[in-house]
């Protein structure tokens, strides 16, 4: 106990400013509707950077991404970046939706190329549509002719994407997306530290030299935490499993070695000179909370 006392310590004391922001999902129903927003007004005390809302799956939810990006602009002062992905859509549609979103007043977009419809199969790419990531990095550029001119966020694969052919091969991606004009790379989640300082040193390597952003998961639930890593390339190391092995009926337990294990991954990457994270907060803020605390960024104390 007395190691981890000492290991919390060395983060408050640290003096290097953390830089936090989260990521939340478009909800399906009332009920996930009034989970998001007790999620978002509960962490926006936390002054995040930017937070960032999802774009499912062909496009599937760009209503609802964008229905929840306009309430936040309206109602907090937080920064929004919404996911835009190229699958399903032309070229002049993704130039509406971005002229529609700075004219909301949206300045960030997180550019993906998107994952395929589960439901389709046989679903192909548009055809007067962008192919890749950095195509759609390169159109949303063509906009400062407009004088639109987005902060752009693309997506790294620290255990390299599932469809690459190799490392190399998805760190050579990566540069293209940063030649077109990204100014940020957010990662994939990853379990392992080593994991991530060895991406960021390949990337550089590579003369990536933008930011590198390490992507976060508190993980209460393995199972769906496994389904998610099969889906990015991602892997769960054993220790992890071993760990919450035994923890299915016990939520608060489960809870509580969730936060200590992603607070020490974060201590890691910070005393190794990381000083921003992304969280995937699942539309959860307890955990997140828990874990920025500890880190040293507290919520305002209420005032009675």
């Amino acid at each position: 106990m007395k190691i981890f006392a000492n290991n919390l310590e060395e983060v408050v004391l640290n003096q290097r400013k953390l830089n936090v922001s989260f990521e939340f999902f478009p909800p399906k129903n009332d009920e996930m509707e009034l989970k998001l927003w007790d999620a978002i007004f509960n962490l926006k005390h936390l002054q995040p950077h930017f937070v960032s809302v999802t774009y499912g799956a062909g496009g599937s939810t760009r209503e609802r991404t964008h229905h929840t990006i306009a309430r936040i602009i309206n109602e907090t002062k937080l920064k929004p970046a919404s996911h835009l992905t190229c699958v399903g859509a032309s070229k002049e549609e993704i130039d509406k939706i971005l002229r529609n979103y700075w004219q909301i007043g949206v300045r960030h977009i997180v550019a993906l190329r998107g994952d395929m419809p589960a439901s389709s199969p046989n679903y192909q790419l548009h055809p007067n549509g962008y192919k890749y990531a950095s195509e759609l990095v390169l159109g949303i550029k063509k906009l400062s002719s407009e004088n639109i001119n987005f902060e752009i966020s693309v997506a790294g694969y620290p255990e390299k994407h599932p469809e690459a052919k190799s490392m190399q091969n998805d760190i050579d991606n990566l540069k293209r997306k940063v030649e077109a004009g990204a100014t940020r790379i957010i990662t994939q989640f990853f379990f392992d530290s080593e994991v991530f300082l060895k991406f960021v040193d390949l990337c550089r390597k590579n003369k990536i030299e933008i930011p590198i952003v390490p992507g976060i998961l508190p993980v209460t639930n393995v199972k769906q935490a496994k389904h998610f890593a099969k889906m990015c390339g991602a892997k769960i190391p054993k220790w992890m499993e071993d760990v919450f092995n035994g923890l299915d009926q016990y939520g608060e337990t489960r809870n509580l070695v969730a936060g200590i294990v992603a607070t020490e991954l974060c201590r890691i990457l910070h005393n190794k000179g990381v000083n921003d994270f992304h969280f995937y907060t699942l539309n959860r803020s307890e955990l997140t909370m828990a874990i920025c605390h500890l880190l040293g960024i507290r919520m305002p104390i209420k005032e009675e």
